[in-house]
């Protein structure tokens, strides 16, 4: 079974977690683009999607499901996202794909978050990934000094633009032994809109594809 098809089956298996008549916060990537493809069968029975990207707004538009604005729907029920790497503990490094403000607002704003991933996702400690940290251009040298100072070598992902407007700093050969701490460290330096590490909102439901099955994860509430 190759990861595709991995990541098809957490993908399935994140239906089950929308109710009828929900608004559906959709996330980013790959795999929640196999989880568009399958919510296209219920879009009858839901009230939309809040999208955290163009790109997924332009494929939930495809399966005609109406795509709403955030500020008017109120707090989501569910959300449903990918992830770079994740821990049994729920926390995650996101932003691959560059949309990381707009997930974690995303995330925010949701009652359950249910992340989905293919098992070589699944790491024992975060940092493996290069942590993408979105900067305001003019910050960008700024923000990478101070980011070299935590032990990071941060690159600047060259001819990448966020859907805001900003760039992104991949930091490579980061130590992350206290995910909370350090996404509130770099949340605080001037410049930096938003860090990749979701620590501080973790995931509430990990659902993990592998050639057996899908294997479901639960933070303790």
């Amino acid at each position: 079974m190759n990861q595709d098809q991995k990541k098809q089956r957490a993908a399935a298996a994140a239906l089950d977690f929308v109710r009828d008549g929900a608004v559906v916060g959709v996330g980013t990537g790959s795999t929640v683009n196999f989880f568009i493809d399958g919510l296209a069968a219920l879009r009858d029975r839901i009230a939309g999607a809040v999208s955290s990207s163009e790109a997924s707004t332009r494929r939930l538009e495809a399966h005609c499901i109406p795509v709403l604005d955030l500020n008017e729907t109120g707090d989501l029920e569910v959300y449903v996202d990918g992830a770079d790497e994740a821990t049994r503990g729920m926390h995650l490094v996101k932003g691959g794909g560059g949309a990381l403000t707009r997930e974690k607002i995303v995330a925010a704003a949701s009652l359950r978050f249910v992340c989905i991933v293919d098992e070589l996702k699944l790491v024992e400690r975060l940092g493996r990934f290069p942590l993408p940290v979105e900067v305001i251009p003019m910050a960008r040298a700024h923000v990478g000094r101070q980011l070299a100072r935590l032990g990071g070598e941060p690159a600047w992902r060259e001819g990448f633009v966020t859907d805001n407007g900003n760039h992104i700093l991949d930091v490579h050969n980061l130590v992350i032994e206290d995910p909370v701490a350090l996404e509130g460290e770099i949340n605080q330096i001037a410049g930096v809109v938003t860090v990749g590490l979701f620590a501080r909102r973790p995931a509430d439901v990990l659902l993990v594809g592998m050639a057996s099955g899908v294997v479901t994860l639960a933070r303790d509430t």
